[in-house]
């Protein structure tokens, strides 16, 4: 397999259920989490945690990488298979994984305060969803429990959180653009959760990379770009590939046509 490893990033085998994905992301999220690990290479591997993660918790993401690899995932195999009509990128926004994950881009600051810091010794344990915490002054050992949910409240479980529908963008692409290739900035506005549960407006650049001979209506999709929210996952962001109207050419498949009038005097010159 080509590129990167996204198994071995989370520390899983190939065949690992979404259950340990979700568990592996969880934990190494918060150990390298750049607020909280000041050691170098930390946000580094932050970022690629966040990416293996959301690689291999879609199903179609997962499927693609696991026959293609890498390159396949993102665009750079594919021509004449089932690759061809899907290219994803990563986002870039490591952070923005952790919030749609844990309800918040600082569960620290909920649990400890902003100073991050505890009057007590604590011990945490991270599984399902709950951090569950045993307190006890320093030096004195544990003498309680309490379990709090991925938003720091305590006890209970939060409902099951539903993804917006995607939202889709028509990407008119010049003939010569197909033929050579192109980079595509596209500016998007969404709003972005903040560490105190509200949400401000930002924009944000998406990369796209069109490779050479892409089909009109191949997608590319961004994977939860869309408005984040405390009680929601965020819509992916599609856009779709479409022909750009040609004053002299048009596409047809795999050929180039071009249409014009002769006369029949032309017609009989030909031979």
């Amino acid at each position: 397999m080509m590129g990167k490893d996204y198994y071995q990033i989370l520390g899983v085998s190939k065949g690992a259920a979404d259950d340990e994905i979700k568990k592996a992301y969880r934990k190494l999220a918060l150990k390298y989490h750049p607020d909280k690990n000041k050691t170098a290479g930390a946000e580094e591997k932050f970022k690629e945690v966040a990416e293996a993660y959301e690689v291999l918790s879609d199903k179609k993401k997962r499927d693609i990488y696991d026959k293609y690899g890498e390159d396949g995932l993102k665009g750079g195999v594919g021509q004449g298979n089932s690759t061809n009509n899907y290219s994803y990128t990563f986002h870039g926004d490591p952070r923005a994984t952790f919030a749609q994950f844990f309800g918040s881009s600082n569960p620290f600051g909920n649990m400890f305060g902003n100073s991050g810091g505890s009057m007590f010794d604590d011990e945490m344990d991270f599984d399902d969803g709950f951090i569950r915490m045993s307190h006890g002054p320093p030096g004195m050992g544990a003498f309680r429990s309490q379990s709090f949910n991925v938003h720091g409240s305590p006890m209970g479980r939060t409902k099951e959180k539903v993804q917006d529908a995607a939202i889709e963008h028509d990407l008119y692409v010049s003939l010569e653009d197909i033929m050579r290739g192109c980079t595509k900035k596209m500016k998007i506005s969404r709003r972005v959760l903040q560490a105190d549960g509200t949400s401000r407006k930002e924009d944000k650049v998406l990369t796209i990379n069109v490779k050479p001979g892409w089909k009109a209506g191949t997608k590319i999709t961004f994977q939860k770009e869309g408005d984040q929210g405390m009680n929601k996952i965020p819509a992916d962001i599609v856009f779709i590939i479409r022909d750009k109207p040609h004053p002299v050419f048009k596409r047809e498949g795999n050929d180039i046509r071009y249409t014009t009038s002769i006369s029949l005097k032309q017609v009989s010159n030909i031979n």
